[in-house]
């Protein structure tokens, strides 16, 4: 299944168990069914599985940019979320979640180099926030807002090299690990062909 945005410059594709995925008035919507993540344990063999969950992704053009949207996710068990996503190989991909971590909305971070890593931002107040994934080089920057104009920084690292980052799929992902379902949406969406001017300083 494909999907063309009018906010994005780029196609995106499903990839992973069927979500239903739909655009309507400018809201994206995708589900996620039940025990379906994304997610290779830390204390796990190198060879163990990923875990899958439904994503929709597409490739953005070379250089510099940010993807932004506002997302909502019915939060009922834990660790329900609604995501976006970098992608740049099998086991190379990260995750930025408004997520029921364990028991209040939360601000969550995965990033995966084999195996993933798992950490917690801030909470918060409601069942929406405004993401935003940025890149530049190799490097990617997460970021949240309560409003969509001042943002938190959350973190920076680096994914795959320059090559594999450059061509790097991003987009939209729905969670529900140990729930029976979770249902995410995604407004306000955009694209931007820069990098933030700070990534402290709220911009």
């Amino acid at each position: 299944m494909d999907l063309t945005l009018p906010e994005l410059p780029f196609p995106l594709r499903a990839y992973g168990p069927e979500a239903g995925w739909s655009y309507e008035d400018g809201t994206l919507t995708g589900w996620a069914g039940p025990r379906q993540d994304r997610f290779v344990p830390p204390t796990g063999d190198a060879l163990d599985p990923a875990s899958d969950a439904p994503r929709l992704l597409g490739a953005a053009p070379e250089g510099d940019f940010q993807l932004i949207a506002r997302v909502k996710a019915n939060l009922t068990a834990a660790f329900d979320a609604g995501v976006l996503y970098v992608h740049v190989g099998e086991r190379e991909w990260a995750k930025l979640c408004l997520e029921l971590s364990p028991d209040r909305p939360t601000v969550c971070t995965v990033v995966t180099r084999g195996h993933s890593d798992d950490a917690n931002s801030f909470v918060v107040d409601g069942d929406r926030v405004w993401l935003r994934v940025s890149r530049t080089g190799k490097a990617f920057a997460f970021h949240a807002s309560t409003d969509g104009d001042h943002w938190t920084f959350v973190r920076i690292f680096t994914l795959g090299d320059e090559t594999r980052a450059g061509a790097a799929l991003v987009g939209f992902m729905a969670q529900s690990p140990v729930g029976e379902g979770c249902v995410a949406t995604f407004d306000r969406i955009a694209y931007r062909p820069t990098w933030p001017n700070g990534l402290r300083d709220g911009s």
